[in-house]
């Protein structure tokens, strides 16, 4: 049984172990400039959220509620990211955004981590605006009094992030699982946060989708003889 388990190991985790082991012997902490970035960010608005001068602008900055212009929205989504939720303990945002936003910058560089964290983001705050005008009486639909509440900060990206890595790493067996963890979210407490983390992962997963079928037609061109790909001989 050990045997098995110690298999099935080396076959979800071990190319995944092997990059960060890699990327961090080579360069250590200068890997991963965006994470210490994003963590210390992360921090600062915790702190300044909760002073009683700072509480407004960093709402005026970075909170995003459905009830906001979509223009203003937009503006504002960058910094949301980074602003944690302030019922919850930020402790465990930070952890989570040295984690996950640390492996997945080790795995697939600074712009390609950024930018799949913005989709995650970006996902999760669209939906909620198309889930109120579906309204509460429909599967993807959410109540009224939703468009007052701010959404869901680091929490979107670090779900989206996750499941893509292990996509990308071949750890296929975690991310369904960190998939079934927030179906199970939802369904325990079927919040916005919640809902918002399924169209995050669900924005990631189309991604996916593109990106495989891309790579599947890219695959079946033939080279034509006399080249060393797919492009055409150079005439001059």
């Amino acid at each position: 049984m050990s045997g098995a388990v110690r298999r099935f190991a080396h076959r979800e985790w071990g190319p995944l172990f092997g990059t960060l082991r890699r990327e961090l012997t080579a360069r250590r902490w200068a890997a991963v400039p965006l994470t210490l970035t994003a963590v210390c960010l992360t921090a600062l608005f915790q702190f300044v959220q909760n002073q009683d001068w700072g509480y407004g602008p960093v709402q005026a900055i970075g909170a995003v509620r459905a009830e906001d212009p979509l223009w203003l929205a937009l503006l504002r989504t960058p910094l949301s990211l980074f602003v944690p939720a302030l019922d919850l303990p930020v402790w465990g945002a930070l952890a989570q955004v040295l984690l996950v936003f640390g492996i997945a910058e080790l795995c697939l560089g600074r712009w390609r981590t950024l930018g799949i964290a913005y989709l995650a983001t970006l996902c999760g705050t669209l939906y909620a605006r198309v889930g109120i005008a579906l309204g509460p009486g429909t599967p993807l639909g959410l109540p009224a009094s939703d468009a007052h509440v701010v959404d869901t900060g680091p929490s979107a990206a670090v779900v989206g992030l996750a499941v893509y890595v292990c996509w990308r790493q071949r750890a296929y067996w975690t991310g369904g699982a960190v998939v079934l963890a927030m179906v199970i979210e939802v369904i325990v407490k079927p919040n916005l946060a919640g809902k918002e983390h399924l169209a995050a992962i669900a924005g990631v997963l189309v991604l996916m989708a593109v990106l495989r079928w891309r790579e599947r037609g890219q695959g079946r061109v033939e080279p034509r003889p006399g080249t060393r790909s797919w492009k055409p001989p150079i005439r001059s």
